[in-house]
């Protein structure tokens, strides 16, 4: 079977295109974004390609016609985590129902990374954050919601007949917006009013696009930087995707905690793009744009409305002293005002059991699983888990 390294303008078009093939029977999903996928292999979009390397294939059968593609990456701010392990990526995936075309677009991915001294390979995962395209879904198969992809369950199989093993599990939590929150978190939100004034909560600014980019960036490196695979974000950065946010983003459904005007919590949350963008279609071009606009009216007019928790943190030196409960309460009425009736939340990985035990205590429940696999190289090897964080 030919394996066709992308590269021209045809060959790109082709990779995007090829999903459509896979999905026609599968009504839940929703095609990503074309410019999402292409800023991933794009040196001016992804600062990763500045360091790092990626490659993709296609690959078709003996008549030319396309069956499966991959791609392959090795991100430098990662890859040595564990210097006994050098580990790669892979993503991207997507194959017709045979286990030998899936296995020669593993094996593709996994003989490029070893030529470049990996002894692993992480996948499906992105050349980026772990905020979108990163693990292969296996129970939950309803709409994806932005940035994740949807996959057929008989891909679960093609990844452990290769030998690819769970290195950990990644849940989307829901709950209803309006459900009541537990008695314990009305008696944190009073502690807090009656003998904590220092305190206060309130939703973000959009007028204001600096502090909102500063109180981010402080709260995400203190609360998220010390985690396994995530590094610490620049100031630039964070200004980066506030800006990127500001067309889509709900000021009201955005909230922060501040200790005498130091921020020391937040939880971020977005309309879920996916409900307006499964109108539109994956290309933002001038009638897509057009498009967008007034499928966002319609949007913010219907009912039933999703919204997307994308990150929440804490600071470690206000953990575990109910300031985000006392937050939750205030931001629970605003988001009911506001006119959301669902939240599903960015995912949280089984080595973050402290996270999940929050998500269970605000009465949501694990709604959809993907799973980040890993492959050893050297099968002899004994195999590790993802380290729980403590």
């Amino acid at each position: 079977m030919p394996l066709i390294e992308v590269v021209s303008a045809e060959q790109k078009r082709l990779f995007r295109d090829f999903p459509e093939q896979i999905y026609r029977d599968h009504p839940a999903w929703i095609r990503p974004m074309d410019d999402d996928l292409e800023a991933t292999f794009d040196p001016a979009r992804n600062p990763n390609l500045a360091q790092g390397e990626a490659i993709r294939w296609v690959l078709t059968n003996a008549a030319g016609q396309p069956i499966g593609r991959v791609a392959a990456f090795i991100n430098p701010a990662t890859a040595h985590t564990d210097a006994t392990l050098p580990t790669g990526g892979m993503g991207f995936f997507e194959c017709v129902q045979d286990q030998a075309a899936a296995n020669e677009l593993f094996e593709a991915a996994q003989s490029w990374l070893a030529a470049r001294g990996m002894q692993a390979m992480d996948g499906p995962i992105n050349f980026g954050e772990r905020d979108r395209f990163w693990g292969l879904l296996v129970a939950g198969f309803t709409e994806p919601n932005y940035g994740m992809f949807y996959h057929p369950p008989y891909y679960q199989q093609l990844f452990e007949s290769y030998g690819f093993q769970v290195y950990f599990k990644q849940y989307t939590c829901y709950r209803p917006v309006a459900e009541p929150l537990h008695a314990s978190f009305h008696k944190a939100a009073e502690r807090y009013a009656q003998e904590k004034p220092e305190f206060r909560f309130a939703h973000a600014n959009l007028r204001d696009l600096e502090k909102m980019s500063r109180d981010f960036h402080h709260v995400y490196n203190l609360a998220w930087a010390n985690h396994s695979g995530v590094v610490a974000m620049s100031l630039e950065k964070a200004r980066a995707l506030v800006r990127q946010m500001k067309p889509v983003v709900d000021e009201r459904i955005v909230w922060f905690a501040y200790h005498q005007d130091e921020p020391v919590a937040f939880f971020v949350s977005l309309p879920e793009l996916n409900q307006i963008f499964k109108h539109v279609g994956p290309r933002l071009d001038v009638w897509g744009k057009l498009k967008f606009v007034w499928e966002r009216w319609r949007y913010q007019r219907r009912q039933p409305k999703k919204m997307f928790g994308v990150i929440f943190g804490v600071v470690p030196a206000w953990q575990g002293q109910g300031v985000e409960s006392a937050m939750l309460v205030h931001a629970q009425q605003a988001f009911i005002d506001a006119g959301y009736t669902d939240i599903e939340m960015n995912w949280i990985g089984d080595f973050n059991p402290r996270m999940l035990a929050v998500t269970r205590s605000i009465g949501a429940r694990i709604y959809k699983t993907h799973v980040t696999y890993r492959k050893l190289f050297d099968e002899t090897r004994p195999f590790e888990r993802c380290p729980i964080i403590r």
